[in-house]
């Protein structure tokens, strides 16, 4: 039942940070997809949350969302996709990022961990695939420890 609460709440917190982000035009068309991104730092999540989802919980490092959505059929659902690539910040070290599927009812999130410094600007490059299509998903992020 606790654990049940918990995804629960998960999936809230990610769908208003999704719902936030995307007003703030985080979203991009690729092709059939409709890419939802953010990436923001993990000290955002509840410790609960994070330990239900295996995010570190730290004031240097950040979770990296994405949600794709299928643009071609009504309703814009959920797509199951693979996601791989690189994150580089501004001295041209690379990071290295790998993503996890979750899915939370007909909601599928794609979640990654990476470390950072403080004001330090990274810059991601993500091939996303459907397994029709490949896409490239390109965006930057500043962090900030607090």
């Amino acid at each position: 039942m606790k654990n049940s609460i918990i995804k629960f709440l998960l999936a809230i917190t990610i769908s208003f940070f999704v719902t936030t982000y995307a007003s703030a035009e985080n979203m991009k068309k690729l092709g059939s997809m409709d890419v939802h991104y953010m990436a923001i730092g993990s000290t955002f999540f509840t410790p609960e949350i994070a330990k239900v989802y295996g995010i570190t919980r730290s004031r240097y490092n950040g979770l990296i969302n994405i949600s794709v959505l299928d643009n071609t059929k009504a309703g814009n659902p959920a797509k199951t996709v693979s996601i791989t690539g690189k994150a580089k910040n501004n001295l041209g070290q690379f990071k290295t990022i790998e993503f996890t599927e979750v899915k939370e009812g007909e909601a599928i999130y794609y979640l990654a961990q990476i470390k950072y410094s403080n004001e330090e600007k990274i810059h991601f490059t993500l091939a996303i695939n459907d397994g029709k299509e490949q896409q490239t998903l390109k965006f930057s992020q500043k962090f900030y420890v607090d």
